[in-house]
């Protein structure tokens, strides 16, 4: 977790030098903390035989992000449109996971405890992205905005050294922050 903090604060301090695109590094920071929790969830989904989708439980997340986005001035579509791409982002790294299980084999020992450990560390990271979106909201109607994603998507994975099996997943969470279109396209 210190490595993750010495990251976050030197790829802020990049953006910083760059220019204005820090509230992009937050957001990349944040949906890359996200995306590690998905493996944990996957572990307990497993242990439990438990399916990866949770419509009840993702309807009710977009519910109180739509009510949250509203009250913090927030687009609440494209709040919804961000936390649908983390939610399919999360699953799409679980149902690898769960190819590479059943291939290889299962994960050993006893897996988090998703209602004490792992759900809340969700909420946390669900409260600062919803924070973080405030701060994007500016630039993702930028004609930029796309091509400044992809920068800082490039500097933080150079920064943090970032698995790139996860880069497809990061993609994903990612492709509806600019208005104009997804990560790296032109507007």
């Amino acid at each position: 977790m210190a490595a993750f903090v010495i990251a976050i604060t030197a790829c802020s301090s990049a953006a910083l030098a760059d220019g204005d695109d820090t509230p992009f590094t937050n957001l990349i920071a944040l949906s890359s903390q996200r995306l590690a929790l998905a493996e944990p969830v996957a572990r307990w989904k497993w242990a439990h035989h438990e399916p990866i989708t949770d419509q009840p439980r993702e309807a009710a997340l977009l519910a109180v992000i739509d009510s949250r986005a509203k009250s913090a001035d927030i687009d609440p579509a494209f709040a919804q449109a961000f936390f649908r791409d983390q939610i399919e982002a999360s699953k799409d790294v679980q149902n690898a996971l769960f190819d590479n299980w059943r291939k290889l084999r299962a994960p050993e020992g006893t897996p988090p405890d998703l209602a004490r450990e792992t759900r809340p560390k969700l909420d946390r990271v669900t409260n600062a992205l919803l924070s973080t979106l405030a701060g994007v909201e500016p630039l993702r109607h930028a004609d930029d905005c796309p091509v400044r994603l992809a920068d800082s998507i490039a500097r933080w994975k150079h920064l943090t050294r970032y698995d790139s099996a996860q880069n497809a997943p990061l993609a994903r969470a990612l492709s509806h922050v600019c208005a104009s279109g997804g990560v790296g396209a032109v507007g």
